[in-house]
């Protein structure tokens, strides 16, 4: 009876960690990445690169580099704890907060840096337009500086909308 509820426990751990795993995945994370920030989550303590090997049955070096990820955006954490030489890392405990506040952040990163680049090919167009030799030119670049301005306003209400989602926003709450 034990070893049919350590497998048990073990089949509904995995379902877990592979439906959740999904989840993440639709924010950006890589399949790897978002099964190596479950399992940091539900371990619920700091692990080692070396147990987070085993747990998942990757190579060390591929925890590496996910952790490195998960570091980067702020997911995870380096711990320390006495008279333990390996370096030990774990889940932000506030999952929907660093999790939201990372993927809202590469939104608003990504939204401002779009709109920069496009008012950037807007502002060249109009520069240019005195080159144009014919009608037919100058519609065109007519109708693409228009469509060229619906899509900076589209990134500015994506910045704004992604900013009212932000976990410390007055009106998130």
């Amino acid at each position: 009876m034990v070893v049919k509820d350590h497998h048990f426990l073990e089949n509904i751990h995995t379902k877990v960690i592979h439906e959740f795993s999904k989840t993440l995945e639709m924010f950006g994370l890589t399949p790897s990445d978002a099964r190596l920030l479950v399992t940091l989550y539900i371990q619920g303590g700091p692990m080692t690169l070396d147990e987070m090997s085993e747990v998942l049955g990757k190579s060390k070096t591929s925890m590496s580099t996910g952790v490195r990820s998960l570091l980067e955006q702020g997911l995870v954490e380096r711990v320390w704890k006495k008279g333990f030489r390996k370096d030990l890392y774990q889940a932000n405990e506030n999952l929907y907060k660093n999790f939201m506040t990372s993927y809202i952040q590469k939104w608003l990163t990504a939204a401002r840096d779009q709109r920069t680049a496009l008012k950037n090919m807007e502002e060249h167009l109009k520069n240019n337009v005195q080159h144009y030799s014919n009608q037919k030119e100058m519609d065109q670049a007519d109708a693409l500086y228009r469509r060229m301005e619906d899509m900076i306003l589209f990134q500015e209400r994506i910045a704004e909308a992604f900013k009212s989602l932000e976990p410390d926003h007055p009106s998130s709450e």
